[in-house]
Formats: C-alpha cells, structure tokens, sequence
C-alpha cells in the first residue's frame, strides 16, 4: 500500500501555500479532516462529517468509515485531486485516508436566455455549472441511449468535459473522431467552450465558425436526436455540436414553435437579410464608382447632388462609415444594458446626421449602411453575424476595384470556399453541395412536420 504514516504533513506539503485549505480535527478520535471550504456544501459537511463523528467513541470510528459515502483511498495523487474537486478527506490514524464527495458547487440559478431569445419556446438557458446542464439535457431524454463519455482537459486546470451521444442515431465514426481530436488536445488549461472550439477547427483560417455553439438545452436537444455530438465544458454556459452546416445558423427554434408557414418565412427574411448585410454597402460603391448608368435619371440628380460635398472617393467614405458602425456596435456590447442601447441609438442618430450635414458623407450611404447593420441583426447567431461583417468589408474592397465584376469575383470565391468547407467528415454548405433534394424541407424552408420522416 502506498500510504504511510505522516499522511497529513504529506498532503499538506503537496498543498503547500494554499491558505484557503481548511483543517478541521477530533483530537479524541485521532481524525482529522480536510478541505476547501468554498468547494463544500455546509449542510453536506454537516451532515457527512460533523454530525457523524460528534459525541462518539473510538470504537464507533470504523463503523462510520464502512458507510458508503467514505471510500478509501490508497494513492496521494486521489486523495490531492479529490481535495481540489471538492471532496472533504477524512485521514484516521494519520495512516488512513477516506473521501467524501460533499462538493456543492457556486453557481448561479437557471435563467432565461440573453443571446438566443425567442418568442415561442423553452426560456431557460446553460449556466456555468457542467452538471446542471447535463440534468436539462437528461430531464428532455430519458433514454439509456443518451450516452455521456467524461474527459478532462488541461494538464493544469483539469476541466472536466462531458461528451453526448445517442447510441444508434449517431454515427459511431463521428464519435470516434472527435474523441481522437479531444485527447490531441494538449494545452495547460482551458476556460470556455468557445476556446475549445477554435482547437478542434480543422480550417482555422476560415471566417466562418465551422462548429455549432448555443446556450438553449433545446436546441441542444435537437441537435442530439438530429445524430449529432453535443460537448459541455465545465465552467462555459454554451454547448457545441457537430457536424454542422452554414445553413444552422440561419434557424431558430421559433421556426419549430410555430405554424410551418410562418417559419418558412422567417428563414426567408434571414436569407434576404444576409444577401443585404453582404451586398447592400459594396452595391453602393461599386455604383459610385463605375456604374452610375444603371441609376434612373429622376435618381441620378438627387446622388449626384448627395456626392457633391464629399470630399472622399466611395471606398474610403464607405469603410469610414462602416467602421463607425462597428465602433457604435461594439462600444453598446461593452456598456452596460441600458447605456449600450443609449449610446446605441443615440450615438447613431447624432453621428450620421452630422456626417451628413458636414458633407462628410452622402446621405444614401448612411440610409444604405444602416439597413445593412440593420439586416446583420436578423440573424440569430452571433458567431456568423460577426463573420458576415468581416465579409462585407471585403466585398466593398473588391467593388472599389472592379466593381459588378468584383463583387461578382468575391461572391463564386466565397462559394467555392463554402462549399470546399467540411467539417467531421460532412460538407459545410450541405444540402446545397452536395445537392440532397430530401434534406431541402428543414434548410431554407421548414416544411410540415408530417414530412419529415421519424
């Protein structure tokens, strides 16, 4: 056996500087306890330890210690690790050592979703706490199929990981692939999912988040009975699916909460929104700059008379104005709720009529620019709202230097790009490419639920 005596000063010089290391000793009974006293619940400690060994004799001690809840240890390194996860280590005889599993972590409670609202549905949301988060995916199937593997990822900080499946629906190959890549992760420590992510991306240059993030147990749930694997990270109130697609990130479960119609309609506003939030600002440049014949004559007047009292050429007026936007967008994310929304609304109404009237920009420009941040909002995933701004930064580079045609060019690359993407095994722009007619009813339309097949 590898304990020997002296066990206590051993831990305690493995756990040497941590003053928040509680001890706790009964003299009579030659027991000594430790642990962390924020990691612990009271009322277990309590119950597990205090009240067991208060006013009793030695010879009731091993009774205690045959309970279920006391498992011996044999190894230094468990009983330190056990420390640190929130187990309360019960030493007898300084030759003997038993865990108690009381960890009772801080947490805050289960709230409404502040990212991914929705009108219809669920509101709850992921919180901080891996557990909890496991118990709203388990408490929606009550399966024996959910399958649950554990990991620990970090060699420093040993956050735990849970890995979700549904024996029989999801693919044992996808399963074991991501579990290839989870344990070729080798890094000291780790402190969200959303980092997690960015190792396990196989085309880290893309722009385009090639891994499903959300914080709806819902959605989570979806995903699941979809075939797809779910992760949660200790510590990150999100959780990630794969494989997915570019075409998820444009549904909502509003569109599986209400009628078919109603649904199919909102994925079309979203799709005519990302073709405004790409477009709208390079079409105004590249019209500025080479093609003002396809403008009405009755209009041509007013946009000429709008450009007149600029004194830059239109990329460099667009990429002002849209990098205002940005510093407007950002500047409301980092404030405070209510002085975000002010600063929001406030700030862009008073920047844009000033830069108007300063002749500083035209006046269609900050009509065009708001209706596209504007279009940007619709779609509900923040991840690919932020990768479509990144893009249509680069559409208006390509309209100033060759317009139509640039954009044209910008628009096949980015396809190609798309539709080369994959991601476990599956293609990013799938149905599209490759084509399935059958998976068309829940992508850009969401058909009858009499459609789709059980």
């Amino acid at each position: 056996m590898y304990i020997n005596k002296n066990l206590s000063e051993h831990i305690k010089g493995r756990l040497d500087n941590c003053d928040d290391l509680v001890t706790r000793t009964f003299p009579e009974l030659e027991i000594e306890v430790l642990f962390f006293g924020h990691l612990v619940g009271e009322e277990e400690l309590n119950n597990n330890i205090v009240q067991p060994f208060s006013n009793i004799n030695n010879d009731e001690v091993k009774n205690i210690l045959r309970r279920n809840e006391f498992k011996q240890e044999e190894d230094i390194n468990s009983m330190v690790n056990g420390i640190l996860e929130g187990k309360a280590l019960v030493i007898f005889k300084n030759s003997l050592a038993y865990s108690v599993d009381i960890y009772v972590p801080k947490t805050r409670s289960v709230a409404a979703a502040e990212i991914e609202t929705v009108i219809v549905g669920p509101k709850e949301a992921f919180i901080e706490d891996i557990g909890t988060n496991l118990s709203m995916i388990r408490r929606r199937i009550k399966s024996d199929c959910l399958k649950v593997l554990s990991y620990k990822i970090g060699t420093i900080t040993q956050t735990k990981m849970y890995l979700l499946y549904i024996e029989g629906i999801t693919s044992p190959v996808l399963v074991k692939e991501l579990q290839e890549k989870i344990n070729n992760i080798d890094i000291k420590g780790i402190n969200d999912l959303n980092q997690l992510v960015q190792y396990l991306d196989r085309k880290p240059l893309s722009i385009f988040p090639q891994y499903f993030t959300t914080e709806r147990p819902d959605v989570s749930t979806s995903k699941l009975l979809e075939g797809r694997v779910i992760c949660l990270l200790d510590g990150s109130p999100y959780s990630l699916s794969t494989p997915t697609s570019f075409f998820e990130f444009f549904q909502s479960p509003d569109d599986y909460n209400q009628r078919w119609i109603l649904g199919t309609l909102s994925r079309a506003l979203r799709f005519a929104a990302l073709v405004i939030t790409l477009f709208a600002s390079a079409f105004y440049v590249a019209v500025s700059m080479f093609h003002y014949e396809i403008i009405p004559v009755k209009l041509l007047h007013e946009f000429i008379k709008s450009r007149s009292d600029v004194p830059f050429n239109p990329l460099i007026e667009a990429l002002i104005i849209e990098s205002i936007i940005e510093l407007l967008r950002e500047a409301g994310a980092r404030l405070p709720s209510k002085i975000g929304q002010t600063i929001g609304i406030v700030g862009g109404i008073v920047i844009g009529t000033a830069a108007v009237e300063a002749g500083f920009s035209s006046n269609i420009l900050i009509i065009v620019v708001s209706i596209s941040a504007i279009s940007s909002f619709v779609v509900p995933h923040i991840i690919m709202t932020a990768s479509l701004r990144i893009a249509r930064f680069i559409f208006i580079i390509l309209a100033s230097i060759a317009g139509f045609f640039g954009i044209i060019f910008g628009f096949i690359i980015l396809l190609i790009h798309l539709c080369s993407l994959k991601n476990m095994g599956e293609y990013y722009f799938k149905p599209i490419a490759p084509l399935s007619l059958k998976d068309l009813k829940d992508t850009i339309i969401r058909a009858p639920y009499q459609f789709f097949k059980k």
